[in-house]
């Protein structure tokens, strides 16, 4: 378990708001679209490399070598990162199609705005600490989320990494500029515990009233991909009952994956769909569609995605059509390490909410390897992969001063030991 010593005399409490607005907008306008007003950050596209490039001015700026693991994560490090026992503190620069702007970036800029309270009020810290900018969380480019963090703890195989391509063709490696070096034992080996900041994707923290929050674990959740096939027709000439329309065993499909969601007290969702050959005069010959479930419990995820299926192959062999059914990635469930939640209740002097997400995070896939945990800044909106993601500037101060006194407490505090092996239930 971890220590129970806490560093006495937490870091001021009150935030700076100038130093984060300061911070934040240097990077607000980069990717933002002009018509939307939400971003496209694309992984290891043009505003993407751009926020890379700020992160090493970053580090430049503080003195702080900058380490790329090969897989396209960055790690800037204050102090001697070959030390073993560092806290990885950081999130993701990435974006979903007009996405909003706080969900990833606020958990980099909050690192540096964090460690600088550190360097400026003390003590020096005992472990290294490493600001991480995580590559491709969204999974909007290459179609798997948490790419990078899952490439080096080895839960994405290199080979099928090396496969993935996005939308106009282009291979991971060519986008990495090499093929990627996959798991990174030797890495993860020399990091003791991860600490995720990240913008709330909902509205609990508004009805608690409270600024910030700490993560308990994450929901159970998946993204699948749904080939139906038919075959393609004039849509003048065809006669209704003659047709093999995948487009209608797609679209009860979307309606069944509601009704059964909403029957098991789960979450499912069809918000990408590709369609040949695409013309309006023309029954489709193919509807290819990806479906997000999430759900409390793996049962429960394992149930709903059993249901849809099987309603769907019913609804195909009445149209005449064919569906395939693809996992591309499934995250179990995630239970935070209970120490540094206890940890984190200490220094934080209790009150601070304890909160479950159904959102995927790179916290989730770090923590089958290493103690980890998250803390949420409120979202007045509680809307997130859109535009109207939002945050107060007070709130992220407050963020920024809650992390600065859990990583003080990390990084200059006792030797501290995880009470479990990495994976295993707090």
């Amino acid at each position: 378990m971890l220590s129970d010593s806490v560093v006495e005399g937490p870091l001021p409490n009150g935030g700076d708001v100038a130093a984060f607005r300061k911070l934040w907008d240097q990077i607000a306008p980069v990717g933002r679209d002009p018509v939307s007003g939400g971003y496209l950050r694309f992984a290891f596209t043009e505003p993407e490399l751009r926020l890379r490039d700020w992160f090493r001015q970053q580090a430049a700026d503080r003195g702080m070598p900058v380490e790329s693991d090969g897989n396209g994560n960055l790690i800037a490090w204050y102090g001697d990162p070959g030390a073993g026992d560092a806290v990885l503190v950081g999130s993701h620069f990435d974006s979903v199609p007009h996405g909003g702007a706080y969900d990833g970036p606020l958990g980099i800029v909050s690192a540096w705005l964090a460690l600088d309270r550190i360097r400026e009020h003390g003590p020096a810290p005992r472990r290294p600490i490493g600001v991480v900018a995580f590559a491709e969380e969204e999974g909007a480019r290459f179609g798997v989320p948490c790419l990078g963090s899952r490439l080096l703890t080895g839960e994405l195989d290199v080979d099928r990494a090396a496969a993935l391509t996005d939308r106009d063709g282009i291979t991971l490696a060519k986008a990495l500029g090499d093929e990627p070096a996959g798991a990174r034992p030797d890495l993860l080996a020399r990091i003791g515990a991860f600490v995720e900041l990240h913008v709330e994707q909902g509205r609990a923290l508004v009805d608690l009233a409270a600024p910030v929050g700490v993560a308990s674990g994450i929901w159970p959740h998946g993204r699948w991909r749904m080939d139906f096939t038919g075959e393609a027709n004039h849509a003048g000439t065809t006669r209704m009952a003659d047709r093999r329309d995948p487009m209608l065993t797609y679209a009860f499909t979307v309606l069944a994956a509601n009704k059964e969601a909403r029957r098991f007290g789960a979450q499912a969702t069809v918000g990408r769909v590709e369609v040949e050959p695409n013309a309006t005069n023309a029954v489709p010959s193919l509807v290819r569609g990806w479906l997000d479930a999430r759900a409390a419990e793996v049962a429960t995820l394992d149930t709903l995605i059993e249901a849809i299926g099987q309603k769907a192959t019913e609804r195909a062999v009445r149209d005449g059509t064919a569906l395939r059914l693809t996992r591309e990635s499934v995250t179990p469930l995630v239970e935070f390490d209970g120490g540094l939640i206890d940890l984190f209740q200490r220094v934080l002097h209790g009150g601070v909410p304890v909160l479950p997400t159904a959102a995927g995070h790179d916290a989730g896939v770090l923590a089958g390897h290493l103690p980890t945990a998250m803390l949420f800044v409120r979202n007045p909106t509680g809307v997130s992969h859109s535009p109207a993601e939002t945050a107060e500037d007070i709130d992220c101060a407050a963020g920024v001063a809650r992390l600065a006194d859990v990583l003080t407490t990390l990084a200059t505090g006792p030797e501290t030991t995880p009470d479990t092996e990495p994976g295993d239930a707090p």
